[in-house]
């Protein structure tokens, strides 16, 4: 018992030490903080009242595009079923038509936000060289700024892609937010991942492709009857009916492919007005209004605290630093040391 009221009695007594040092530097600790707030306060204030390309802490703008990434493409399957129903299944693989899909895009497309030719358009598009002064290693180096300021992030719940861009010129944030999007736009289909997309172009190839061939049979048929109307010899008469009768008959097939073609097309954009594509453009980028940063308030009370709690530390060091200096067995064996 008597050990455990010694103990709490010299814990109480360390506490009333603690405190005792902080109030006898207390003076120190308040002007200390002070002089940290308001040189923060007029660090902040300066930094507002300057020029953005001068301020050491200028205003930031963040400009904001969202995209619709459809994870999985299935536009082959529901077009199948519908030919199939329509009576038109044997023309599945006409016009270079795939009837199977699905693959998940949202990796990719945080692949390509990042990737070297992406930051490397913009830097040449924008001259980001010029613009942030970069005179070594000129190609690292501005991918290294982009990456900084380029910011893209998924919504793995709403599939909802998001790109963003940080600059203290808000117009020129919002540029290249803009070229951003377009290039991921265009690289998605140049990457022929939107199944829809691919099967409507074909089919309209192929569709254009069979009325030129109409066209062009019809011309031979009618070049072939102006050579009978025209007063062609008795014996190639038999000859030219053949030949007219059958380009009749081509004429014939090819207009049915045609109608099949049409068919299956006017199927595909009914489809497509029930789907999303792969990359939907949900909202453009806008030039915003409000500074996205630096959080100058924040800064200040930072700023305050840290101060606060060092010169809490130099009190209590000055404090050890003095008694040590009173205890001269303690002061012999410092001095001692720094002789030796």
């Amino acid at each position: 018992m008597e050990e455990m009221s010694q103990n709490t009695e010299d814990d109480e007594i360390s506490l009333i030490d603690l405190f005792a040092v902080i109030l006898h530097y207390k003076w120190m600790i308040i002007i200390l903080s002070l002089i940290a707030m308001v040189g923060a306060v007029v660090f902040s204030i300066i930094s507002l009242k300057l020029p953005p390309e001068k301020s050491p802490l200028p205003n930031t703008y963040t400009p904001k595009a969202h995209m619709l990434i459809k994870e999985s493409s299935s536009g082959g399957g529901g077009l199948s079923s519908m030919l199939s129903s329509s009576g038109l299944g044997g023309l599945a693989s006409l016009a270079g038509v795939s009837m199977s899909g699905g693959s998940t895009n949202s990796s990719l497309a945080l692949y390509l936000a990042s990737s070297n030719p992406l930051l490397d358009a913009v830097t040449d598009k924008f001259g980001i060289i010029e613009k942030y002064k970069i005179e070594k290693a000129v190609r690292a180096s501005s991918r290294k700024a982009l990456q900084k300021v380029l910011k893209a992030e998924m919504d793995d719940e709403s599939s909802v892609f998001t790109v963003s861009f940080t600059d203290i010129d808000p117009a020129f944030a919002r540029e290249v937010v803009n070229f951003v999007v377009d290039w991921l736009s265009q690289r998605f289909e140049e990457l022929g991942l939107d199944n829809n997309k691919i099967q409507k172009e074909n089919l309209e190839k192929n569709i254009q492709s069979s009325y030129n061939e109409i066209l062009r049979l019809e011309r031979e048929a009618r070049n072939l009857g102006s050579r009978v109307s025209g007063g062609a010899a008795a014996w190639d008469i038999p000859t030219v009916t053949t030949g007219t009768t059958k380009l009749q008959m081509e004429v014939e097939a090819q207009k049915q492919v045609y109608t099949q073609l049409k068919t299956q097309y006017e199927l595909l954009k009914v489809q497509m007005q029930s789907e999303q594509p792969v990359f939907q453009i949900l909202e453009r980028p806008e030039i915003p209004d409000l500074k996205s940063g630096p959080s100058r308030g924040k800064l200040c009370i930072i700023v305050t605290f840290a101060v606060f709690f060092l010169s809490v530390f130099l009190a209590f060091a000055l404090n050890a630093f003095k008694n040590i200096r009173n205890d001269p067995e303690a002061w012999g064996k410092l001095t001692q040391k720094k002789t030796e």
